[in-house]
């Protein structure tokens, strides 16, 4: 029986993602209480990252047309060569 990759690369995927959840739970599990509280400002650190990356693109992709409309100009198009 072949095993059609492609057609379940989604599947794999998600196991692979399981597999490393459960690593991970498995490492912290083993950790001393003490450093729990690190583990979870850790994490609170990495979601807020993760967020602030996030509004800045947003950002970015929602003053994408008003800028084109300063940007995208005759006497500029010397600037657009750069």
């Amino acid at each position: 029986m072949r095993l059609d990759f492609v057609g379940n690369q989604a599947f794999f995927k998600e196991l692979i993602m399981l597999a490393e959840t459960q690593i991970l739970i498995e490492k912290i599990k083993a950790l001393p209480p003490e450093k729990l509280a690190e583990v979870d400002d850790f994490v609170d650190f990495l979601q807020l990252k993760e967020r602030a990356r996030n509004l800045s693109k947003m950002s970015a992709q929602a003053s994408a047309p008003v800028f084109a409309k300063v940007w995208d100009n005759p006497e500029d198009e010397a600037y657009d060569a750069l």
